[in-house]
């Protein structure tokens, strides 16, 4: 949890360098991470500034969790932040019936499936 020792009310807005020195982000990830992250829109006054909101911070407290601590790539933190319970599942498509082949064929093309799998999650 981000520790601010500015004075301000626990539900105040923030600004980007008081976020980024609280949570020891820089601003520039901060800046990327809201192209990167639609969910992640703090409030933005005139002349572009931003001001983070609780949820904004908490957002970018998760974001940081599982980006550098759990080591999930951003395409992998969105899925997780979206709720997809195993990426890998959800991008596989549902196998097909096949006709026409062998089943001999078929059995040794499962076998390799599962081999490249394994080798994948070495």
């Amino acid at each position: 949890m981000a520790t601010f020792d500015d004075g301000k009310d626990a539900d105040a807005l923030r600004t980007i360098g008081e976020v980024a020195k609280a949570t020891g982000i820089k601003a520039h990830v901060l800046r990327y991470w809201e192209q990167q992250f639609p969910t992640l829109k703090p409030l933005t006054r005139s002349g572009g500034r931003r001001y983070y909101r609780p949820e904004d911070i908490e957002l970018v407290e998760r974001i940081d969790r599982l980006v550098n601590r759990e080591g999930y790539t951003l395409k992998g933190a969105k899925a997780a932040l979206k709720g997809v319970p195993d990426q890998q599942a959800a991008a596989e498509p549902a196998a097909a019936p096949v006709t026409g082949i062998d089943g001999d064929v078929v059995a040794r093309l499962k076998a390799i499936r599962e081999d490249l799998k394994a080798a994948l999650a070495v």
